[in-house]
């Protein structure tokens, strides 16, 4: 009993004190790791920012409310002196609170929800702040040191209010009202009839000259600066919106003539913005350069502070208190310097320094993981043979398909190459949109998943019921199936002999895309088109796990005996027995391989060109899925270190290849740059830009 006591009695000396250093741990967390995630695939990192960011807010507000509960022990009158030198260095901590509450600049939002619910924070702001400043207040008078916390609760009221706003603008609303252009009424058409009327001769006259551009030049030649301006005909992509002709031309002649590494490195330039746009400060400080300002004075605050501190310390204060206050002012000083540091070093400067100074290069970071992410479905289903006391034990608690997917995930760099195929054929398809005046023949272009290879090389008969005939999902399966099951067997018909390196080489890009597809359906199924596929993929692999399951003797877990095993199945009889009461797709999948084992075999074939077959099948339909997956979907998988889908994607719409531009030419006689819906001219939210001296851009002709 006694024990108990005395360890509650500590408890309640020190829950204030462990709660403090909590939040500037978290704080820490958040700042150096917030960014990170940007260009990283680890799932621990992501976990430690989820914890971090769900838990920030929480631990920050429970020690304001401690300490508006521990006022009264410092009021006058009190003859423990040691007591309220206690009391009165603790009153110190609540400005460090307010600063925890502001959040760090390198993360505001940790998905693309918390910036769409920016009202349900902003009331929490409203009811934190409330609750900060009645701790701070009902403390005044009692403290000895409260000149000092002025700065501070400065500096967290600045960091506090840029949060509300930044959460605010990079909501999808907010920002489509801040690229919209104001409205535009036209010509008074009553007073232009009646001078038609009194003069014949009248001609209207334009309001603005037609901004038509031919093609893109006398932009700066730094792969930065061309990422910036990519970013932000992207911005207009990503909110949905409409972009012209002469757009569409401007971003196809700063593309098509890189290499495949420039391409990507500018498309990873741009995708950078967009993430510091959605998920930190960084995009806001930018604006009008106030933020660098206001970035200069909580740094200054801070340090003030720090010094101040030193000089009108009471020591008679308990050595813990003044340790832990030392610690709060340290740490709050260095946070500010990483976030400055950052906010210099991040690209929004570096394109402001490239303009103002005319400088030719800065050096650029990563700003993606640059990683393909791969997932065999084979693979999966003969690790799933596992019964060892963990993989049992995950079973009892109903995680184990969880737990065995994420073990079954690969990481690996982007190929060069593969980026450099991917490149080629989507210049190759971007040339058939470029010379299309018609949007039902772009719209054809685009539906293309691997039809369109087909038909060219003439096997479309053949191998149509595999691809315009099923789902994109039940294509995916079917594909992914027999990628494998060629390649194996393939090797086994090579080996020995000199073809095999050739055969890796000629294979390889279609192995990655086929495992990397697979990943994304397995992991991330929004991102591909609406389907059954997880249900087929389920099926699936019940039955490739009962399949092996039977013949576990003798092929172990040896992928290369399980894809023979599934490739001297007998398939002719599918349609008669299968049924479809199953999504199962395996043993199709078995039959598509066989029959592009048979293309192989041709005396005008060989594997060599087999597999450059099924290279540009798996970037069709990768395409295929590219511009089919939502830009939401997109933009929440660059807090998860990117992926190449999003890559390819924004390649793509570059390149012209997507509906979301007008493709007919403007007529040179008429003003068509107004592609987009303008907002009510009493629109609050614009009139709070204005006031905050914000201007909403304009239309992207017109910003030029």
């Amino acid at each position: 009993m006694a024990l108990s006591e005395t360890l509650f009695q500590v408890w309640d000396e020190w829950e204030i004190r462990a709660l403090l250093l909590l939040s500037l741990s978290l704080q820490a967390i958040l700042t150096t790791l917030g960014s990170v995630r940007k260009h990283s695939k680890s799932t621990l990192i992501r976990l430690f920012v989820w914890s971090a960011y769900m838990s920030a807010d929480t631990v920050a507000s429970v020690a304001l409310g401690i300490l508006a509960r521990s006022i009264g022990g410092a009021e006058p009158g009190n003859n423990d002196k040691k007591k309220n030198s206690s009391n009165s260095i603790q009153l110190l901590w609540t400005p460090f609170l307010i600063l925890h509450l502001g959040g760090p600049d390198t993360i505001t939002a940790y998905s693309l929800e918390d910036n769409e619910l920016w009202p349900r924070h902003f009331l929490g702001i409203v009811v934190q702040i409330g609750l900060a400043m009645y701790v701070a207040l009902k403390s005044w008078r009692h403290s000895q040191l409260k000149y000092i916390a002025v700065p501070v609760i400065l500096t967290g009221v600045i960091k506090y209010v840029e949060k509300g706003f930044v959460l605010m603008i990079s909501g999808t609303k907010a920002l489509r009202n801040f690229l919209l252009s104001d409205p535009e009424p036209g010509r008074d058409y009553p007073e232009d009839v009646r001078k038609k009327k009194s003069d014949p001769n009248f001609v209207p006259s334009p309001l603005r000259p037609c901004v038509s551009s031919q093609g893109y030049s006398g932009y700066p030649d730094d792969s930065l600066s061309q990422a910036f301006y990519l970013y932000n005909r992207l911005s207009y992509l990503y909110l949905d919106l409409i972009l012209s002709y002469s757009e569409r031309q401007d971003c196809h002649s700063m593309i098509c003539n890189k290499s495949s590494e420039e391409a990507f490195e500018l498309v990873e330039g741009e995708l950078g913005f967009l993430y510091d746009e959605l998920y930190t400060k960084v995009a806001a400080l930018h604006l009008r350069y106030r933020g660098y300002l206001r970035r200069c004075f909580t740094l200054f605050s801070c340090f003030f502070s720090l010094v101040s501190f030193m000089i009108f310390i009471d020591h008679t204060s308990p050595p813990a208190d003044i340790s832990i206050t030392y610690l709060l002012l340290i740490g709050a000083i260095t946070l500010e310097v990483y976030g400055f540091v950052f906010l210099i070093l991040s690209d929004w400067t570096k394109v402001w320094l490239l303009g103002y100074f005319k400088l030719k290069k800065v050096r650029s970071g990563k700003r993606w993981s640059r990683k393909i992410s791969k997932y065999n479905l084979i693979k999966f289903c003969l690790r799933q043979q596992d019964d060892s006391m963990w993989i049992k034990f995950l079973g009892k608690i109903r995680i184990k398909e969880m737990v065995t997917k994420h073990l079954n995930v690969e990481h690996e760099d982007v190929d060069v190459e593969v980026k450099s195929f991917i490149f080629q054929q989507l210049k190759e398809r971007s040339e058939d949109v470029n010379s299309l005046l018609d949007i039902k023949l772009c719209k054809k272009l685009l539906s293309y998943r691997g039809d369109n290879v087909l038909e060219k090389l003439e096997c479309l008969d053949l191998l149509k019921w595999s691809t315009i005939d099923v789902e994109f999902d039940h294509s995916l399966l079917l594909w992914h199936i027999a990628t494998q099951i060629c390649y194996y067997e393939d090797v086994k018909r090579l080996k020995g002999s000199n073809s095999l390196e050739n055969l890796n080489k000629c294979s390889k890009l279609s192995k990655e895309l086929s495992d990397y597809t697979m990943y994304l359906l397995v992991m991330y199924p929004n991102m591909l088109p609406n389907g059954i596929g997880e249900i087929r993929y389920i099926d699936t692999c019940a039955e490739a796990t009962r399949f092996f399951q039977k013949m576990r003797k003798t092929i172990g877990t040896k992928i290369d005996e399980a894809c023979h095993e599934l490739y001297e199945v007998d398939t002719d009889l599918l349609e008669e027995l299968k049924g479809d009461t199953s999504k199962s797709v395996l043993f199709y999948g078995s039959r598509l391989a066989k029959q592009l084992q048979t293309l192989g075999s041709r005396g005008d074939w060989g594997f060599e060109k087999k597999w450059d077959m099924i290279n540009r099948v798996w970037v069709e339909m990768l395409a295929y899925a590219a511009v089919h997956c939502g830009w939401k979907e997109h933009g929440q998988q660059l807090r998860r270190g990117g992926e190449l889908l999003t890559h390819v994607c924004v390649l793509m719409a570059h390149l012209g290849l997507s509906e979301q531009y007008q493709i007919q030419k403007e007529n040179s006689e008429t003003h068509e740059d107004k592609l987009i819906e303008c907002p009510p001219a009493c629109d609050p939210f614009l009139k709070l830009l204005r006031a905050l001296g914000f201007t909403p851009r304009r239309t992207i002709n017109e910003s030029n």
